[in-house]
This record gives structure tokens, sequence and C-alpha cells, in this order.
């Protein structure tokens, strides 16, 4: 019980602003255009396209990203690694245990594209968008919740009022949906 006590992560809505609600609601959607794709990949027949499967992942995905973009999940499990590292002593060190944390992640990372990319060569052929746009969201996440100083600033930064992060952010959840939505379409026309 003590342990929990440490944690300052508490399940409220982290970004009560209109550019966090209005992501939310940019996941919901992306959500729901997977979801119609993946019912009409299931009723059409045809070459081109994400699978039915493929489809209800992403929807899945797209939904634990929407609630995690209010439940702020990433801080509780920093919060969490912060708790043991005070409790086993190694607070101090820290810092090498980030470095190599993201290193381990970066591997993973690019090991992971690698294998899916060889893996699901097809899938890359008949879904770029939807590749890319996966891509390019998952590189954002990862690299928001490493959360390094210098990156932190640059996603703050704003242009014409409107800060990179929700740029970055919003443009992966586009790409999703812009390709569930041409998946969509495409079903019916075939």
């Amino acid at each position: 019980m003590e342990f929990f006590q440490h944690i300052r992560w508490r399940p409220e809505i982290g970004d009560p602003t209109f550019m966090g609600w209005f992501t939310v609601f940019a996941y919901a959607m992306a959500a729901f255009a997977a979801l119609i794709a993946a019912v009409k990949a299931g009723s059409a027949p045809r070459a081109a396209g994400a699978s039915r499967a493929t489809w209800k992942a992403i929807a899945v995905l797209m939904l634990l990203l929407c609630v995690n973009k209010q439940l702020d999940l990433q801080s509780l499990f920093t919060d969490i690694g912060r708790v043991f590292a005070w409790k086993y002593g190694w607070y101090e060190k820290r810092r090498e245990f980030q470095k190599w944390f993201v290193i381990g992640v970066l591997v993973i990372s690019v090991a992971t594209t690698v294998l899916m990319t060889v893996r699901f060569r097809d899938f890359w052929k008949k879904s770029p968008l939807l590749g890319a746009g996966l891509a390019f969201l998952l590189t954002f996440i990862v690299v928001r919740a490493i959360s390094f100083h210098h990156v932190d600033v640059f996603l703050k930064h704003a242009v014409a009022g409107v800060r990179m992060n929700w740029f970055l952010e919003l443009t992966g959840i586009a790409m999703v949906s812009l390709a569930a939505l041409l998946d969509y379409r495409n079903a019916r026309i075939a």
C-alpha cells in the first residue's frame, strides 16, 4: 500500500484543453473508420487493401490510444519506474538506466519495423498509406513517451499558433483514418 502512496498519477482527465479533446475525438474517429473498413473488408472480395483482422486490430489500437490520450497512462508507468528506483536505491543512477532504456526501445523499434516490413511485405504494398501512418504515429508516441528535454522543447514549439506535438500526432491519426476511408471506398467499388 505504501508503494501506491508515492505514485503521483491520478485517474483523471490528462488534457482538458480544446486540442486535447480534439485529439481524443480524432482517435475515436480513426477507430470508427478502421471499424467500418473492417466490416467492408469482410464483405467484399478484393485484391487490394488491408484485411478484416488488420482493420479490427487497428480499430482496437486507435481506441486504446483514444483512452490513453486523456488518462495519460505513460505517466503512470513513469511514476511506477520512479518509485521502484527510489525503493531499490538506484534513483541516483537513473540517467544511466534511462539511457539504456531509450537505446533498448530504439533497437526494439527498428528491429520490429524491419521484421514487420519483411514479414508483411504484401501488406505494405497493398496499404502504403496505412503502413506509413502507423509508422509515423507510433514513432511519434514512442519519441513522446521517451521525453528528452530537447524533444519536448521542439514538440511544444508553435508555428502559427499550432504546437508541433498537435501537428505531428494529428497527422499520423489523419493518415490512418484516410487509409481506412480509402480502403472502405475501394471495397465498395470492388
